[in-house]
């Protein structure tokens, strides 16, 4: 009977089981932490939308409309009550996650890093859209003025939406 059991037993390897727990752990560890990016990813993009909306209607919508009409060719716009909507919505969230994730690469943690990187974001977005319409349109009538207003206009209303998205994110744990 001894024997039998001798052949039957398999001793345990607690080396390969401390392995296996190990990898379980890992595991877990890179799907919460997947899970919380992906978080992270998503509030910033919507939140930075929202705020892209409200704060492009502030300073495109009220506060340059005036400066707008002398500056850029008017003939090509669309009526107020014509505006494509789901357009709209997307162009937030699309540059929104752009931002968001300029911020997420550069590891920005703080308002200051967010105000940073956010108006550096925004200020090259619209400095290369800017100078491309330019050379390939009729839309800018004043380069000077126009490129350089709408340049500052992005780098400000980027570097709010960037503060935005970092403070959606919270204090995150530091490891």
């Amino acid at each position: 009977m001894l024997k039998l059991l001798e052949r039957n037993f398999t001793p345990i390897n607690h080396k390969k089981i401390s392995n296996d727990l190990n990898k379980d752990k890992i595991v877990l560890y890179l799907f919460v932490k997947f899970k919380s990016m992906i978080m992270k990813i998503l509030r910033g993009t919507v939140f930075g939308g929202i705020a892209f909306f409200f704060l492009g209607w502030l300073v495109w919508g009220k506060l340059l409309m005036d400066f707008s009409k002398a500056n850029y060719n008017q003939t090509i716009n669309l009526p107020d009550d014509g505006m494509i909507w789901w357009a709209m919505i997307a162009s937030n969230l699309v540059f929104a996650l752009l931002v968001t994730l300029a911020l997420n690469w550069a590891g920005a943690k703080t308002i200051v890093d967010g105000l940073k990187l956010g108006a550096l974001v925004g200020g090259l977005y619209a400095l290369t859209t800017d100078l491309g319409m330019y050379a390939m349109t009729t839309v800018i009538l004043n380069v000077t003025a126009a490129v350089v207003v709408d340049t500052l206009a992005y780098a400000v209303v980027t570097a709010v939406t960037g503060l935005v998205i970092v403070l959606t994110w919270g204090k995150g744990k530091t490891t």
